[in-house]
């Protein structure tokens, strides 16, 4: 069995369980969904609430894995099904520090069809870069769509690539960061800007979405004042 990555501060778990609690405070969640973090001691580690639905959670359902997704010290406790999508993109992008996976309507609605999810406005500029769509059917054939494999986790981290979000067909959406502030706020406002885009298209003609160019500027502002959106909304869900 691995061996723990190291004692972690009391107050990383309740941000992480705080998280969770964020998710579905913004409507992100519902009763399934689930984010995670790079162990800040080792790279090899991540962290992850025990099997729980995400306003429920706090500091003492975190567990720890390694990166192939075995639990460390489990003590009966059952992790999610789909930690794989967190731990092999851990393994495949070395720049993410935190994950967050939900099922929310608005965003499935693009990974469903031929149109291209694109950043509405600034603080979606992270969606600029482009979207990619994993089909688990490309390499699974029929599936029961989740992601409960390394093999799945790896095939998704691959269609994913160096993007901050992914979708998946007929299932939801992935955003990664460079923390976990930064990946909350990804996860909300791709869904908001999803939101927008079907607005727009009802509204018919060209839609003037940020480009690639805007979407990287715009996004270093956003990651360096994430702060304001992460105290805010911790705000609301701490008891």
């Amino acid at each position: 069995m691995s061996s723990s990555g190291g004692a972690v501060d009391r107050s990383v778990l309740e941000d992480l369980a705080a998280a969770s609690r964020i998710l579905a405070d913004q409507g992100v969640f519902d009763a399934a969904g689930h984010v995670s973090m790079r162990h800040p001691g080792h790279a090899e580690r991540f962290l992850m609430s025990r099997s729980l639905a995400p306003q429920m959670i706090t500091a003492d359902d975190i567990m720890e894995f390694d990166l192939d997704c075995n639990a460390i010290d489990p003590r009966g406790r059952n992790g999610f099904i789909e930690r794989y999508l967190h731990g092999e993109i851990f393994k495949a992008r070395p720049d993410v520090m935190a994950i967050a996976h939900s099922h929310s309507p608005s965003t499935i609605a693009f990974g469903l069809s031929n149109v291209p999810m694109r950043a509405m406005y600034h603080n979606a500029a992270f969606l600029a870069a482009g979207v990619p769509v994993f089909d688990i059917r490309d390499k699974f054939g029929t599936t029961d769509i989740v992601i409960s494999s390394a093999e799945k986790g790896a095939a998704l981290a691959a269609v994913l690539g160096d993007k901050p979000v992914g979708l998946l067909r007929a299932h939801g959406m992935v955003a990664v960061g460079p923390s976990l502030p930064v990946a909350v706020f990804r996860a909300i406002f791709t869904v908001t800007s999803a939101n927008i885009q079907h607005q727009v298209l009802a509204l018919g003609g060209p839609v003037a979405a940020l480009d690639a160019e805007e979407g990287r500027i715009a996004d270093v502002v956003n990651v360096q004042t994430v702060g304001r959106s992460w105290d805010l909304w911790k705000k609301r869900v701490m008891p």
